[in-house]
């Protein structure tokens, strides 16, 4: 089928297997409008439809023979050995069976010089490696007494064993198969089964029932629209990654010509650099979620007006990466069906029972997911990069946030969100600049893949990220925490005081409380200005003493 995408890649100048992977991703989009109408009564020909499409894509379109059997194996194994390992150990086998599976690929990949705009094997696998292992610690919660449980391990565990076919359904599930996101398997049985949107069926047939005896519509209203949406969004993206990338990419920091430039010029030319590196990703994430959609998953519900959201087949919070006044909020909005088979499948199952995750655990999480990436060096500078600048982070949330806030307020899942004084809007405003610099000089070994070229580009820019989070990470071990801790004690200390002195005069002025006159002792005079007036008051009552006894 080469001469068919060829044209378009002369045309465009993309390589061929970039136009391929666009057109998988724009065909799902009426392909997906059929597997939603196979009725969830026959649930067989809905795994069986997947699969084919999967395979259609794999084999005659991106001529990948050898992967795709590759990966059946990988799925026929993993399924054996979940069903029939007991013992506590068996998601940790399934993960180094799978994942010393993708290593070896990623190795090939890497002795061939295989470029970003290669498309093989691994990239799929990565997807599958997720769902495999995923699809182990699942069915090892179902397995566990459901005390021990939480709330995401009570939601997806699985008690009830699938079908080989329906297990082939789940790991061959086309819209997301080549670039992700994954998705857990209760959640693919809840799109097959329809009960993704069982309460909505519920409503519109309730509504439909008075006028229309036999109603047609089985899912929500607003998934084309919402999945076109989707379709638009990605293709302006892949659009303006088409006309700038090649002005704007991190192989140019390594250049003579950008080293020529002043420091502050090479620094602020990075910054674009980053934002059209991403834009490939967001993109193709785009572009999956809403084929994701199209197939009726992702649906999360009904907003306060009544309109439908689709919002569980995200992969990008694109305006929470561009604008994050923090490098959780960022982490938590890339790639984040990933981020989720990280903290669920990595860092919350190396954290020793009842301890809480520290340091150690996110270093494991961020060695596991460049592990999981491949094995350029590269990938494993920037995710050591990012573990350091994860903790300078957290230590900046935990000491000097709380001092542009309001010193009585406390944070907690339940608090409401705190008010936007202008030192806070400041304190934010530094954080997106602080946070998408430091993303984006992290991020350029990622993308160069070799030392010698990642070491070139971080000196080109003068280190500034390694000092930023080198100062930070000192200015905070080395007393910068327990100086900052003294001042917010002080900033509560005072607050307290200023709310006592505002009750007190407000219940006066209220009438709640009157100061009395006179000879009165201090024990029934409210002071209004706490401990000041109280000692004011004592020495006021000596002075009368002693005045009274002169006068005797």
């Amino acid at each position: 089928m080469d001469a068919f995408f060829e044209p378009v890649a002369d045309a465009t100048g993309a390589s061929l297997d970039q136009i391929k992977l666009i057109f998988c991703l724009l065909f799902s989009y009426p392909l997906g409008s059929v597997y939603i109408r196979i009725p969830p009564s026959h649930p067989e020909l809905k795994h069986i439809f997947s699969i084919a499409i999967t395979f259609f894509y794999l084999v005659p379109v991106l001529n990948l023979y050898v992967g795709a059997l590759q990966l059946v194996l990988s799925v026929v194994g993993t399924y054996y050995l979940v069903q029939r390992v007991q013992t506590n150990r068996m998601p940790w086998f399934v993960f180094l069976f799978t994942m010393g599976h993708l290593t070896i690929n990623h190795i090939l990949r890497t002795l061939d010089e295989a470029g970003y705009e290669t498309i093989e094997i691994s990239g799929p696998q990565m997807v599958l490696t997720m769902k495999l292992t995923t699809f182990a610690w699942n069915v090892f919660d179902g397995r566990r007494s459901a005390d021990e449980l939480d709330k995401w391990q009570t939601a997806q565990c699985v008690a009830d064993y699938p079908s080989l076919l329906e297990f082939f359904g789940y790991a061959f599930y086309f819209p997301g198969f080549l670039v992700g996101p994954y998705l857990t398997f209760n959640e693919y049985r809840a799109l097959v089964s329809g009960s993704l949107y069982k309460e909505a069926e519920r409503a519109e047939e309730e509504e439909s029932l008075a006028s229309d005896p036999m109603p047609q519509r089985l899912v929500p209203r607003g998934r084309k629209r919402v999945a076109f949406r989707k379709m638009l969004v990605g293709l302006m993206f892949l659009g303006s990654y088409v006309v700038f990338y090649p002005e704007f990419n991190f192989h140019l920091t390594i250049e003579d010509e950008f080293e020529a430039k002043r420091l502050f010029s090479r620094i602020l030319f990075l910054q674009f650099c980053g934002f059209f590196e991403r834009v490939k990703y967001y993109a193709v994430w785009t572009l999956t979620e809403g084929a994701s959609i199209q197939t009726g998953l992702g649906f999360t519900g009904y907003t306060k007006t009544g309109g439908t959201r689709w919002e569980g087949a995200g992969n990008v919070d694109i305006w929470n990466i561009e604008f994050a006044p923090n490098l959780k909020v960022l982490i938590d909005s890339w790639n984040m069906k990933t981020n989720v088979w990280l903290r669920e499948c990595v860092y919350k199952r190396v954290t020793p029972k009842g301890k809480k995750p520290g340091f150690m655990s996110s270093l494991a999480t961020f060695a596991a997911s460049a592990f999981w990436h491949g094995i350029a060096p590269g990938y494993y500078l920037s995710f050591f990069f990012f573990a350091f600048t994860q903790t300078a982070g957290r230590l900046a949330r935990t000491y000097l946030r709380p001092l542009v806030l309001p010193a009585t307020y406390v944070p907690s899942r339940d608090a409401p969100p705190p008010p936007q004084t202008t030192i806070k809007q400041i304190y934010d405003y530094i954080g997106v600049i602080i946070t998408v610099a430091l993303v984006n000089y992290g991020t350029l070994p990622f993308m160069l893949l070799t030392i010698d070229d990642s070491f070139v580009a971080w000196n080109n820019v003068a280190w500034y990220g390694h000092f930023l989070v080198a100062g930070a990470l000192a200015f905070f071990y080395l007393g910068g925490s327990g100086l900052i801790q003294e001042i917010q004690a002080t900033r509560r200390r005072n607050a307290k005081f200023r709310q006592q002195r505002e009750e007190l005069n407000r219940m006066v002025q209220t009438g709640a409380i009157t100061p009395t006159s006179g000879t009165s002792t201090s024990s029934k005079i409210a002071p209004t200005l706490p401990p000041i007036d109280e000692a004011a008051q004592q020495i006021e009552q000596e002075l009368m003493g002693k005045g009274k006894g002169k006068a005797e």
